[in-house]
């Protein structure tokens, strides 16, 4: 049992144990999606952490969260980055790097794609409406575009909702995309002297 922690007085489970036994109450797989990656990207606990106090608890329950935690520990920080991983696993492609930041030869920074295909320098951004269509998030997006197109990096832009309503589509969309920065690459004349 965790050292429990206390609010005014008041002994409560830590942040870590109070999810995962959330976790295991969820006979559903979206509703332990959105409270992994929820608990990680906005309530800061690590995937580790996670991993951890799941393999220190019981086991009964733990089957789905265990599941979850495979993709929290590749790197999605949302729902809709597990969905792309289901989605690029229809692939043959090589796995990406997810959310890994990148910078230029200088260490100026271009952006944090949520997948990355570091041999081809393609960017795989899952872009909604909720996040990047307001002004402000809009003109982010157009920014975050600009800098990897100086970069020399290409990007495809799905919506998320596609990513379940249309994942064949998708992952074909993926795959073409990889396979025309592949071309790209191939046809630079740094790589041909």
């Amino acid at each position: 049992m965790p050292q429990p922690v206390l609010d005014s007085g008041v002994p409560m489970a830590p942040l870590v144990r109070a999810v995962l036994d959330e976790c295991r109450r969820f006979p559903d797989r979206d509703p332990v999606r959105v409270l992994l990656t929820d608990s990680v990207q906005k309530g800061g606990l690590s995937p580790a952490a996670l991993v951890g106090e799941l393999e220190d608890g019981s086991s009964r329950g733990s089957a789905l969260p265990r599941e979850v935690l495979r993709d929290v520990l590749r790197g999605a920080r949302s729902v809709a980055e597990i969905d792309a991983m289901a989605v690029w696993r229809r692939t043959s492609l090589p796995e990406p790097r997810w959310n890994h930041a990148l910078h230029d030869h200088s260490g100026s920074y271009i952006g944090k794609p949520d997948a990355y295909f570091e041999e081809v320098e393609l960017a795989w951004e899952i872009d909604s409406y909720d996040f990047h269509f307001a002004k402000e998030q809009y003109a982010n997006t157009l920014d975050r575009n600009a800098r990897y197109a100086a970069a020399g990096i290409a990007v495809v832009q799905t919506l998320p909702g596609r990513l379940r309503s249309e994942p064949r589509l998708v992952a074909a969309e993926v795959t073409a995309a990889y396979l025309a920065a592949a071309a790209r690459l191939a046809a630079r004349p740094e790589r041909h002297a």
